[in-house]
């Protein structure tokens, strides 16, 4: 705990001695996130930034922190709540931390196709969601698309979720995934993603789940040849600023950022679409087989968890209002 308090300390310190926020009439915002510089989200936030300087003739900019530079997600969240940093990205998975109506998003299969995605992710379910942590000092300003999970292992495709039976499935440090993993019949096996290259070579798992991208990426392929495109969860990113900087700006500067951020929203889905293909295409040429099971199977395993999330009125109301999109 002692650790984590000194870590937001000196980030804190950083910040201010690194600018102020308003020098010479000029405001910047300080950006942070966990991605590479080549992921589609950063390329994003930078066109963003572009869009940003332009609209408001360089007196609102915004300055990117990528790589963990400041923090984990986590991190960064908590430097959001206390005014150490302005903006930041996480995966909805880590705000339902922090906020519980994000959680919705965990459930698999709440989203019937992308289009389905995209509708709710961009009306009034969407923003009721992104509201919902400004109580928590985390002001949601769009979703960024992150794709979807399936399943790629070492040995046999997965085809159906019988072929999960016995077998350890690496996931994420999270409940929902965990028993998504154990309904479907497999074994959760929650490891750190810098880990799990060496997990699978050693045979602690026989397989993982993730997007397209962040397998191709981290060539985990030269370890699995099967990748079963099942997309069970679709768990959205999404972009905030804290309560604290938002209040701060003024009305022209909120629609400054408000445009820039919506330009960045369909410039990204653009760029994780692209990303997506070339990651899809680059397994194909190295050899690995790409299977498209039948999602239903899949998705009758999990209906227990629907289950049990509708005990929570709140999840009910969720759950429903998401359906009711189809």
């Amino acid at each position: 705990m002692l650790k984590k308090v000194l870590h937001i300390i000196l980030i804190c310190i950083c910040l201010l001695n690194v600018s102020c926020k308003n020098q010479s009439d000029i405001k910047v915002l300080k950006c942070a996130h966990g991605l590479d510089v080549t992921h589609p989200v950063h390329k994003a936030m930078v066109f963003m930034a572009d869009e940003l300087k332009k609209k408001s003739e360089g007196k609102l900019t915004i300055e990117i922190y990528a790589n963990q530079q400041l923090g984990s997600e986590r991190e960064c969240l908590e430097l959001l709540q206390i005014g150490g940093l302005d903006m930041t990205k996480v995966s909805a998975a880590v705000l339902a931390n922090f906020a519980p109506q994000y959680e919705v998003f965990g459930l698999p299969y709440i989203f019937k196709n992308k289009e389905h995605q995209f509708r709710v992710l961009d009306g009034d379910i969407g923003q009721e969601i992104l509201s919902s942590s400004d109580k928590f000092l985390l002001h949601g300003l769009a979703f960024y698309d992150s794709g979807s999970r399936s399943f790629y292992t070492k040995e046999h495709p997965i085809k159906d979720p019988s072929d999960l039976k016995g077998k350890k499935i690496r996931t994420m440090e999270s409940p929902m995934a965990m028993n998504m993993i154990t309904a479907m019949g497999g074994a959760a096996t929650p490891i750190s993603a810098g880990e799990l290259y060496t997990a699978l070579q050693a045979g602690v798992v026989d397989g993982a789940e993730n997007n397209p991208p962040v397998f191709y990426l981290s060539r985990q392929y030269e370890v699995c040849k099967y990748f079963s495109i099942d997309e069970h969860t679709s768990i959205p990113d999404v972009l905030l600023i804290g309560t604290q900087t938002l209040d701060e700006l003024t009305e022209e500067e909120k629609k400054w950022l408000k445009e820039a951020v919506q330009a960045s929203v369909k410039h990204q889905r653009k760029l994780w679409k692209e990303a997506e293909d070339e990651a899809l295409e680059g397994l194909k040429e190295v050899g690995v087989s790409i299977i498209y099971p039948d999602k239903e199977p899949f998705a009758q395993r999990v209906q227990e968890l629907y289950q049990e999330a509708a005990e929570d009125e709140m999840m009910k109301k969720m759950i429903n209002e998401i359906k009711s999109q189809e």
